[in-house]
């Protein structure tokens, strides 16, 4: 039955999405008791603005050269390949039916015919065999070179530290320069996954990854003081790249010694992550100015905004990303099949369906902000004005939830149609507007002002991306998304409405000072915001919720 059952998901968009978004939940379930122990463990104050920092470096090189930009990359040239459908590259099969033919010859003069060399020959295996050695030479030079100058490094882009907050963050980024080696390998086999249609491990992945970290806080911490918060994030990564083995395996990998990079399907990988790559160098350089600004601050804004930013990252991880990553291989294959309606009508409904849990979700937590901070992280040494500070920031970030979930989707639009360049020219764009917010909002609101900084930017970035995106295609059905965002907006209006009238309801029967009192206030108005919300989408005819519910009973019924 669970076979049936997860089969089933594996084979459709929202299915891939349901798999995703379930161990997104557990992901971030161990994610909220990491920087619930976090928090409580250090607060708000050095320690934790060093452990935030020292991520900077490691960051830099994998987010930049290969999260995202690999998978942008890489596969729709396995799809490609792997369905025998890239222009200018031959697989094994057509070498085959070539040699029977005529021979096991590399070159052959007298019958004008050139029998391939094995650079040009790959099939959808060995390209990924080859992708990952390449990765993963390029990441041990980068990572021996920022591990020789990490001093230097730390003190560019931490001006304010100094002391033993210094030592402590360069130690702890040579550390964990070490998880990129693991993160590299693991994110081709992320591919792969995603690129066949195996969602369980891969969306697994990220919950090891938080048990590693866990690990490294409950146990390592005690017996080796801060700098076990690194071999944490070392032992993560390297749990986020064993469980995903097993699986790959059995879909047919099998690791090989090879590079090919003169093939010509490797060197299209290339040539595609490199625009990407320069996007993520840009997203880069967004956090790496954020550091900057915020560590001239005072001690723990570092802590508060990555804080406040990991909270608002719950809904995405778990809704928009997990729609997004289980479009992507549906965009691709329609690029490939020149099938634009096909493109088109997935993207609207995607966009549908993230909008209709982001927009509420973005509007109940920021009715319920310090609560939702209170509960996960106000304890220990997490004092309240910690928890002030927190869930402001938490707010600002919340104004630009649904435009943070639509910038993956929009990307990944533009990737599956093997344009990587415009969504850099638009992290530019959002990039110099986040600067330039950054440097004015910090002088009024201190920590608060980079979140309201970055939700200006997101949303400037989600607007300029979906309007070239309909520049490209003449249509995007956007009737039917503005008919449907004006109906997750009324029924989010009446959510929250009936939410704070419970909330204030509640208030006064229990005792706020106590994590049951409020608890029981934000499980009464959650509950309550989330139930109206479901029955006024119901009563208006919400495309969105109906679809959802037949395809949870056909799931269950199967």
């Amino acid at each position: 039955m669970f076979n049936i059952i997860k089969n089933k998901l594996n084979k459709s968009v929202t299915g891939g999405a349901i798999i995703i978004a379930a161990f997104s939940v557990l992901s971030k379930i161990f994610g909220l008791v990491r920087d619930r122990l976090l928090a409580t463990s250090f607060g708000a104050g050095d320690v934790l603005d060093a452990y935030y920092v020292a991520f900077r470096l490691p960051d830099l090189i994998f987010n930049t050269l290969i999260f995202g930009a690999l998978s942008a990359a890489f596969i729709p040239v396995f799809i490609a390949i792997k369905q025998k459908n890239m222009p200018g590259v031959k697989t094994r099969e057509h070498t085959n039916t070539r040699t029977r033919q005529y021979g096991n010859i590399k070159n052959m003069e007298n019958g004008g015919i050139a029998i391939e060399s094995k650079d040009d020959v790959i099939n959808h295996w060995q390209l990924s065999s080859s992708v990952m050695n390449i990765i993963f030479a390029a990441l041990v030079f980068f990572t021996v070179i920022f591990f020789i100058f990490a001093s230097q490094l730390v003190r560019l882009i931490a001006p304010g530290f100094a002391g033993e907050k210094l030592l402590l963050t360069i130690s702890m980024t040579r550390i964990m320069l070490l998880s990129i080696l693991f993160f590299g390998i693991s994110n081709v086999i992320s591919g792969i996954l995603q690129a066949t249609k195996n969602f369980s491990m891969f969306a697994l992945a990220p919950v090891m990854y938080n048990v590693g970290i866990i690990f490294g806080i409950v146990f390592l911490v005690g017996k080796i003081g801060a700098i076990g918060l690194a071999y944490g994030v070392v032992l993560g990564a390297f749990l986020h790249l064993a469980v995903q083995i097993p699986t790959v395996v059995r879909a047919g990998f099998r690791w090989r010694p090879i590079l090919r990079l003169k093939n010509k399907a490797v060197r299209k990988i290339g040539r595609l992550m490199l625009p990407r790559t320069l996007g993520l160098a840009v997203g880069q350089i967004n956090q790496l100015v954020i550091t900057i600004i915020a560590s001239t601050l005072a001690a723990g804004s570092i802590a508060v905004f990555n804080l406040a930013a990991n909270l608002a990252s719950v809904p995405i991880s778990i809704f928009a990303i997990s729609f997004a990553v289980a479009s992507f291989p549906v965009f691709s294959e329609s690029f490939v099949e020149k099938d634009e309606e096909k493109f088109v009508v997935q993207f609207s409904v995607t966009v549908r369906r993230i909008l209709f849990f982001i927009i509420p979700i973005s509007v109940f937590i920021i009715a319920l902000r310090a609560q939702t901070v209170r509960l996960i992280l106000g304890a220990g040494a997490f004092d309240w004005q910690d928890t002030v500070l927190t869930a402001d920031a938490l707010g600002y970030f919340c104004i630009s939830l649904f435009a943070q979930s639509l910038v993956p989707l929009l990307a990944r639009a533009f990737y599956a149609r093997n344009d990587t360049l415009t969504p850099v020219i638009v992290s530019v764009i959002s990039l110099l507007a986040n600067i330039a917010g950054s440097i004015l909002l910090v002088r009024v609101l201190g920590v608060r002002g980079l979140a309201l900084s970055f939700s200006i930017s997101s949303i400037i970035n989600m607007v300029v991306l979906a309007v070239i995106l309909k520049h490209k295609f003449g249509w995007l059905d956007e009737k039917k998304i503005a008919l449907s965002i004006l109906k997750i907006m009324t029924a989010a209006i009446g959510g929250v409405i009936f939410l704070q009238i419970t909330k204030y309801l509640i208030a006064p029967l229990v005792d706020m000072g106590t994590f049951v009192g409020v608890m029981t206030q934000f499980l009464a108005a959650g509950i309550m915001g989330v139930l109206v919300y479901f029955i006024v989408s119901f009563l208006i005819d919400s495309e969105e919720i109906k679809k959802l519910w037949r395809y949870l009973r056909s799931v269950i019924s199967n």
